[in-house]
């Protein structure tokens, strides 16, 4: 996937970029960013961590790994984790965004286009978040990206050393009974 338009002027997703490792280190190397991420984000976010995300966003397969980028640079990342065997129709949708630009629109923003773009190319029929409960802004992001939330799966997740709920929200793509998914 080539660059994405959001609504935002000033935000655009796009690739990742080799570039990139020094802003990724500055805005995930953040407590408050970790906390609300799964176990797969390190804290804290070293250079190595980014030169192993760099490598891993560079050779995504069937998922999708963008940069948010604002006023020109990575500032968090966005992506649709494709599922395997009988779930390859479903991706697990995350973003991330560094703490600067919380409170801005920005995920929203993000989150709209990169949904919007993957139903309109039909490259999965079901996109999947879940949220820790103690995070109500991420869960507004989802509903204005037009996901609808499915469930409240209790003591799901352990997180900073809490056990605690999360939030399931879906946005379905296409129908149950379509024939396929991809262009044509």
């Amino acid at each position: 996937m080539t660059q994405l338009a959001t609504e935002l002027p000033n935000c655009v997703l796009r690739p990742w970029r080799a570039a990139d490792k020094s802003n990724l280190v500055r805005h995930a190397d953040d407590r408050r960013v970790w906390r609300n991420m799964t176990h797969t984000f390190p804290h804290p976010y070293t250079p190595e961590d980014a030169d192993l995300w760099l490598r891993i966003a560079a050779n995504p397969g069937a998922s999708i790994q963008l940069a948010i980028e604002v006023d020109g640079e990575a500032a968090g990342g966005i992506g649709a984790i494709a599922g395997e065997g009988i779930f390859c129709g479903t991706a697990q949708f995350g973003y991330w965004l560094g703490e600067a630009c919380w409170g801005h629109g920005i995920a929203t923003a993000a989150a709209r286009a990169l949904a919007s773009r993957i139903a309109a190319e039909r490259l999965f029929a079901r996109l999947e978040a879940q949220v820790f409960e103690w995070n109500p802004a991420s869960m507004r992001v989802l509903e204005k990206a037009g996901f609808t939330r499915d469930a409240v799966l209790r003591s799901a997740a352990t997180k900073d050393g809490r056990l605690l709920d999360t939030v399931l929200y879906s946005r379905v793509l296409a129908k149950s009974g379509a024939v396929s998914l991809g262009p044509g």
